[in-house]
């Protein structure tokens, strides 16, 4: 018999950070196991705590645990030996046992023993009759019981079980998924993911209430979902903020959302956070063994990260909705190699006339991508994606070279016209971005007045201070600045008064309609004269009738851009483009 230090062994268990943990598949599967060989009703694998013997997993058996005094599992805990009872009735310690008052009368356990010689408990098979076991059987029981073993410091190794909420976690949850798929291929089941909230409400809260906060919200959430669920189901914890389950078989899918909003309503009526965090639940479908396990993890998380704009803050997975993140998500992975691969990126360049002389002054150059796999992507699909993330910098880069290194080849040509090229917020926001642009101008040998960068009101708006100390920079070094979109951001006068910028270009979107709408057509007037008012150019984009050319053309503004004058174009079709027009045939006022 090996020395005990009781103390030393419950702190072994503790630290496995097993007791009063949910049940699990690979547990239950060696239980089940247990009982076959012996041809027995009851087997488990019962925990020796300080006071009790809690079963991580059993068969046969109701209750979760039963009191330690005079339990033959707490024996085996406490000399790490095999353990056999053929009659309880007959055995002076246990004959008036709990076990024997629930009449049990057979008892073998095998200890379930670390790698440091401590017994955390035994892997147990009762019977309801006396009876004795062979070798055979009992070599079959400590073979099983370092199973078991082999099982629990694997979880503790590879960390199945989250030492923060103490549920099963993201590991637990795909294998039990495939488990589910070799025990009940092809039956229909619900995966819920619980997403307890947006990104920048929990950086918030840990900024200012520490990551003891966070911590504590994820412990009462997961405590809260465990118990909706009740006695039986098992709840994960899958990742820092999210949990996840699987609803019942044969569940009510039409109904089941609906039951799962007032589930978070009951969830979120305790929660101290409910005011400071947004939590969504997501629903995925899932076929046993056919339905990859990763795969059902990915969806539901898509189906919380759609509930975000739902009322009930619920939504069940939908295929559209995956290939479309799906498709900007790869949109966003082959942008980069875009940058880089010869021919999938392209400038195209729509001229600005002048509407008093009807001359061509300038171009905007406007970035094309030709994707070897999908074809055409417009840019208005993948310019917001990109302006999102760091690849806007680059991006940039790219199109402010290619378009200085056309409009070198142009005035070389004897053309001589102003380049206009689009930065967002972001670029505003880079440290570095006006010496970038010096720096791309210097390169090409072309004056900084032949380039025009055109900015949002809302870009601008994102971080005032940063992009007027961005703008000022440019516009001392002699880079025109433009206001593109106007009245469609902010359109705060304050600022207005404030930018160093000598261009407005009005919307097409109010263009468009001045012959339909009177409003528009007064805003548009309205927009001109405070322009001009302000000592800026006006231009308007969307022009595409003669009859708004003319009406503009009598309001004073000064050039217009759109498909009447010419749709975006390549470099070389723009060539021709300017000498059909200095050979008379371009549309003026």
């Amino acid at each position: 018999m090996a020395f005990h230090d009781e103390e030393a062994r419950l702190e072994a268990l503790y630290r496995l950070n097993l007791l009063d943990t949910a049940p699990a598949e690979s547990f239950d599967r060696i239980t089940r196991m247990a009982s076959q060989i012996f041809g027995l009703p009851i087997s488990a694998v019962s925990l020796t705590d300080r006071d009790r013997q809690w079963f991580k997993s059993r068969v046969g058996v109701s209750h979760t645990s039963i009191p330690r005094d005079r339990a033959p599992c707490a024996q085996v805990a406490e000399t790490a030996e095999l353990l056999v009872v053929p009659d309880l009735l007959a055995h002076d310690c246990y004959q008036d046992s709990t076990l024997a008052r629930q009449g049990i009368r057979f008892y073998a356990g095998a200890s379930l023993t670390t790698r440091e010689g401590h017994s955390l408990g035994a892997l147990c098979v009762l019977g309801t009759e006396p009876r004795t076991v062979s070798d055979a059987e009992t070599a079959a029981l400590v073979d099983l019981a370092k199973i078991v073993m082999n099982e629990i410091e694997l979880q503790h190794a590879f960390g199945r079980i989250d030492p923060i909420s103490g549920l099963p976690n993201r590991f637990q949850f795909l294998e039990d998924l495939a488990d589910l798929g070799r025990d009940r291929p092809g039956e229909r089941r619900l995966a819920v993911l619980v997403d307890l909230a947006r990104n920048e409400q929990l950086s918030s809260g840990v900024r200012v209430m520490g990551s003891d906060y966070l911590e504590e919200i994820v412990r009462e959430t997961g405590a809260s979902i465990a118990a909706a669920l009740g006695p039986g189901r098992k709840a994960y914890h899958v990742a820092a903020t999210q949990f996840a389950f699987l609803a019942r078989p044969n569940v009510d899918e039409e109904h089941y959302p609906a039951f799962l909003a007032t589930m978070l309503e009951r969830v979120r009526a305790t929660s101290r956070a409910r005011f400071v965090m947004t939590t969504t639940i997501g629903v995925a479908p899932l076929i046993a063994g056919e339905t990859d396990p990763a795969a059902v993890l990915r969806t539901a998380h898509s189906a919380a990260q759609d509930a975000r704009h739902a009322p009930t803050m619920v939504s069940v997975y939908s295929s559209d909705a995956d290939q479309a993140h799906q498709r900007r998500f790869r949109l966003l992975q082959d942008f980069g190699a875009a940058l880089a691969a010869p021919g999938e990126l392209s400038l195209v360049f729509q001229p600005r006339i002048d509407l008093v002389s009807g001359d061509c002054v300038g171009a905007e150059a406007l970035l094309r991508w030709q994707h070897p796999e999908l074809g055409w992507i417009s840019p208005a699909e993948f310019i917001p994606i990109i302006e999102q993330t760091a690849l806007v910098g680059p991006a940039t880069s790219w199109v402010l070279k290619q378009g200085l290194r056309q409009l070198g080849a142009w005035r070389a040509d004897g053309r001589a016209i102003q380049l206009a090229i689009n930065v967002s917020a972001a670029n505003l926001e880079q440290a570095d971005f006006a010496e970038e642009v010096r720096q791309s101008l210097a390169s090409h040998a072309l004056s900084p007045d032949m380039l025009e960068l055109e900015v949002t009101e809302s870009a601008m708006m994102q971080n005032v201070e940063i992009s007027l100390a961005q703008i000022s920079a440019l516009s001392e070094a002699g880079v025109r600045i433009a206001i593109d979109d106007f009245g469609t951001g902010y359109s705060s006068l304050a600022y207005l008064q404030r930018l160093p910028a000598r261009v407005l270009k009005i919307d097409q979107s109010f263009v468009s309609k001045m012959l339909e709408s009177d409003r528009d057509s007064a805003l548009v007037s309205s927009m001109i004269s405070l322009a001009h008012e302000l000592g800026f150019r006006v231009v308007a984009e969307g022009i595409e009738t003669v009859a708004v050319l003319h009406q503009l053309t009598a309001l004073g503004c000064d050039e217009g851009q759109g498909y009447l004058f010419g749709r975006p174009m390549t470099a070389a079709d723009f060539a021709l483009w300017c000498l059909a027009k200095d050979r008379g045939s371009a549309l003026v006022a």
